[in-house]
């Protein structure tokens, strides 16, 4: 049975999410969907939540989590490094196959959730209820990500893998949907494990990639700013350090920590969650690691 928590979260954008992302799930498991529940006003924190992150150069996001019984949860940024508690999103995400989130809506101020089902991708728009069907066919990918403005236009794009290893850029546009798809790499990619990554690593001002390979290297594949085939990404850079296997998730939700940089986020096996702080030097782009999580974080089979 599909459900949605009525529990009030802290930010109106949070509901819309999960209440127009209930009704689209509920049309393809055949549930009903529950009726919405009237807005509320952000609360003080997250007033102040939203000035750290207008004052920040790369994007504040919250770390969403998707347990095996179909809940999301929604997890908002404290602004100095950690996450808030939880607020459940409701139950029947078990269907999406793949999910990731953007800043898109009300020119780029709303958290927006994509997801798919089958093979078809829907768009639900942090800022407003509209629910879309962006198109069909995104089941011929094995990995999605966004990692922000990639390619130079104004909205986040869209990394995608496809079974051959090839990497695909969708542009993105400011009403959700993605221009043609252009070639951001040939071959190769199915060695990486891990795509992610939301903002600038390098210092240049330019979105880059974040890709692990299968045995364990981090690397910074930095981004060009450009949308030209085979040339969006550069040379890759190796990061630093050698126990990057030892992560069973590696997630970026953006600048955690409110100093403006790029962060990225550690789950180990054990369950606990680390913060590894931006430093926007590309020959040493993270800091020693910070715990933001002691433990549990291992119930979540997706984090986003």
């Amino acid at each position: 049975m599909l459900t949605f928590s009525h529990r009030p979260s802290r930010r109106v954008v949070i509901r819309a999410v999960g209440l127009a992302t209930a009704a689209v799930l509920a049309l393809v498991t055949g549930n009903a969907a529950p009726s919405p529940v009237p807005g509320r006003d952000p609360s003080p924190a997250s007033v102040e939540l939203q000035a750290v992150q207008a004052a920040s150069a790369a994007p504040m996001l919250p770390l969403f989590g998707r347990k095996a019984d179909g809940h999301l949860y929604d997890y908002e940024p404290t602004g100095t490094g950690g996450v808030r508690a939880a607020a459940d999103l409701g139950g029947g995400f078990t269907v999406a196959t793949a999910l990731f989130q953007t800043k898109t809506s009300a020119a780029g101020g709303g958290i927006d959730l994509y997801y798919r089902v089958g093979g078809t991708l829907y768009y639900t728009a942090g800022r407003g209820t509209e629910t879309k069907v962006i198109g069909g066919g995104w089941d011929v990918y094995n990995a999605l990500v966004s990692v922000g403005n990639l390619g130079g236009s104004t909205a986040p794009d869209v990394l995608a893998r496809d079974a051959a290893g090839a990497l695909w850029l969708y542009q993105g546009k400011s009403d959700g949907t993605f221009a043609t798809k252009v070639q951001a790499g040939t071959s190769g990619w199915n060695g990486m494990d891990t795509l992610a990554g939301v903002g600038d690593y390098t210092g240049d001002g330019k979105n880059d990639l974040l890709a692990r390979s299968t045995t364990g290297t981090l690397y910074i594949y930095p981004g060009t700013g450009s949308a030209t085939a085979n040339a969006i990404l550069g040379t890759r850079l190796t990061v630093p350090g050698t126990d990057w296997k030892n992560y069973t998730t590696l997630v970026s939700s953006g600048d955690n920590s409110g100093d403006g940089k790029a962060d990225l986020i550690g789950r180990d096996a054990a369950g606990a969650l680390w913060l590894f702080k931006g430093t926007g030097v590309s020959t040493a782009p993270f800091a020693a690691r910070v715990q933001i999580g002691t433990s549990g974080w291992q119930a979540f089979n997706t984090l986003f």
